[in-house]
């Protein structure tokens, strides 16, 4: 039992931190609390012949408690102590003046600790913002299946009574809208489809020690959620107005009326065929162009990402 308890925590936090990001260091170390037993002096000496090497390293160390992954935590932290550590022991340390191949070591060797953390901060934003479109696509499906399968059910315990055109109208909305909402979810990852580093430049203003991934990661899930239900008001709203008769754009195949059998019309299954395929369709493209609102990416850098390009 007790085995089986820790294998069930083990998953749990696991998951846990697949969403939210490893826990956040209460008491984060300083770069010299990391220095090797017997090389305070050297440090000290490292400090005045490199010092923006060891602002840099310092920078990382820091970064490194604050990862989003476990692993990139450990791993980072790991890697800034050994370049620390090669450093106070290498022989050149010895000289007068900074010596040009150790600064170029050490430089290259924070450009690589950059570049990871780097990586860890996008994918912090794609989980992020993947785990929010699945949230706000879970929730979406529900809000599908309660009208489609006790909508009637629902109104009839509070006396209201749908005839059959009222049912294929109201059933007409809610496909619309839950077709809206996932072309909203394609629409987000075809825009951002190898433009993840472009928002993490966007959220954390071109500086990556600004904000935490797993903030990041917590901002993108609500815009993900927020996303899929653009594109269900959207959708839901060029129902209405072209149903309505309001924006006589296009013009529908089937009506309700059309469908449901009357005096003198027996009705036509056909054209309830034609009713769902052309309402998912502008349900569809609807939600695919939620980019109406507020974009994730600005138009101004797309633009420029379009032309570097």
């Amino acid at each position: 039992m007790t085995d089986n308890g820790g294998r069930r925590h083990l998953w749990w936090r696991g998951l846990r931190e697949s969403v939210q990001g490893a826990d956040t260091e209460l008491w984060p170390e300083g770069l010299r609390e990391v220095v090797p037993a017997g090389f305070d002096g050297t440090y000290v000496k490292f400090g005045d012949l490199y010092p923006e090497q060891q602002l840099q390293l310092q920078l990382l160390l820091g970064a490194s408690q604050r990862a989003f992954e476990r692993r990139t935590r450990v791993a980072a932290r790991v890697a800034v102590v050994r370049v620390l550590g090669n450093a106070l022991s290498d022989p050149r340390l010895a000289d007068a003046k900074p010596n040009e191949h150790l600064t170029a070591c050490l430089d290259q060797e924070i450009r690589d600790l950059k570049g990871r953390l780097a990586q860890d901060s996008a994918t912090a934003v794609s989980r992020g913002l993947n785990i929010g479109l699945a949230v706000g696509s879970a929730a979406s499906l529900a809000l599908l299946a309660v009208p489609l399968l006790w909508g009637v059910d629902l109104l009839g315990a509070l006396g209201v009574t749908l005839n059959c055109t009222n049912r294929w109208s109201m059933l007409g909305a809610f496909v619309c809208g839950g077709v809206g909402a996932f072309g909203a979810v394609l629409s987000v990852l075809v825009r951002l489809r190898g433009s993840v580093d472009q928002l993490t430049r966007r959220l954390t203003d071109g500086r990556e020690d600004v904000v935490v991934p797993g903030q990041m990661a917590r901002s993108m899930r609500h815009e993900g959620v927020y996303r899929v239900f653009v594109g269900w008001i959207l959708a839901l709203a060029v129902y209405f107005l072209l149903s309505g008769g309001i924006v006589p754009v296009f013009e529908s195949p089937a009506t309700a009326a059309e469908i449901c059998p009357a005096t003198g019309s027996p009705g036509s299954a056909a054209k309830g065929t034609e009713f769902w395929g052309f309402w998912c369709a502008i349900g569809f493209v609807a939600g695919f162009n939620e980019r109406w609102a507020f974009g994730i990416l600005s138009r101004d850098s797309t633009r420029r990402s379009g032309k570097s390009a």
